[in-house]
């Protein structure tokens, strides 16, 4: 196996085109290598700011919308997931996806407002917030001062790799 992105688009204000996601693939792998992390699936969900909100809401107990969430099916890598699935088809029950790393859901109306802000592309934004929720997935944190260093530190790395610079 290797790293793989599993993706949809269920917003309709930016357009997901398949160079983007060559771009977040590219990004993964990258994120991955420095990781030490090779095998997985990350789900990747583009979502709108009221979808995200909801989720916020719903699971972090915070009323307002974010830019990224994550959310990962083990608590760091290298331990077995808590959660495991299995897919049916028609015919018989599919293996056990004990590879899956978690999920990330981006809003795209924040990364376009956040790309403006920031004077770079929506594509930057998107490939730094795929970036981010992908560490989330691997249980890096931002809470304190010296592990959010860290976190970007390793963020701009990987962009700056894939030549995604602002």
């Amino acid at each position: 196996m290797s790293l793989q992105l599993e993706w949809s688009n269920e917003q309709s204000e930016y357009e997901i085109s398949e160079e983007l996601i060559a771009q977040l693939n590219k990004l993964l792998v990258a994120a991955g290598a420095v990781e030490g992390v090779t095998d997985g699936e990350v789900a990747l969900t583009f979502v709108d700011d009221e979808e995200i909100h909801r989720l916020n809401k719903e699971f972090r107990n915070i009323d307002r919308p974010t830019d990224v969430l994550s959310f990962a099916m083990r608590e760091s890598v290298g331990e077995e997931p808590e959660i495991t699935y299995e897919v049916e088809t028609e015919d018989e029950v599919g293996p056990e996806f004990d590879e899956m790393l978690g999920d990330i859901i981006i809003s795209v109306p924040r990364a376009i407002a956040q790309s403006e802000d920031y004077g770079h592309s929506v594509e930057r934004e998107l490939g730094f917030l795929f970036v981010h929720g992908f560490l989330h997935l691997l249980g890096y944190d931002h809470q304190t001062p010296e592990d959010e260093a860290v976190m970007m530190g390793k963020q701009e790395a990987v962009l700056q790799q894939i030549g995604l610079t602002r």
